[in-house]
């Protein structure tokens, strides 16, 4: 059964960067769609990004608009690691960041609920 670890979250300043990294075991990462959700105090989870895989074997990427341009999923299809890159960061990117997997047939980055595979989440805390 894969298993889903995040790790790399910490404290950053405005406009810095962090890496936050996913190790998976337990089955290769790269069968499965995994994506990127974060939940702040007091919200609901909400969806960042996610990498599929087509039919014929290529890889794709989903963002939500509010993580275009600043958010980068990345797949190590090797090292059976998934990576977000968040740069520019501010105080409101404040939340626990979990890594996800498993949400055939409907990937929906609008609602947590299709992803059934979850890791156990890292902090970011983006100070002010």
């Amino acid at each position: 059964q894969l298993r889903l670890v995040e790790s790399g979250g910490g404290l950053v300043q405005p406009g810095g960067s962090l890496r936050l990294s996913c190790a998976a075991s337990g089955d290769t990462l790269d069968q499965w769609t995994v994506g990127w959700f974060r939940q702040a105090p007091g919200k609901e989870r909400e969806g960042i990004s996610y990498s599929g895989r087509r039919d014929g074997g290529t890889f794709y990427t989903e963002y939500v608009d509010s993580a275009k341009g600043r958010f980068t999923i990345v797949r190590d299809n090797a090292k059976n690691m998934a990576y977000l890159q968040m740069n520019n960061l501010r105080p409101e990117d404040t939340a626990i960041y979990y890594c996800a997997a498993d949400c055939s047939p409907v990937c929906d980055l609008t609602n947590w609920r299709t992803f059934r595979n979850w890791g156990q989440g890292t902090q970011v805390t983006g100070s002010s």
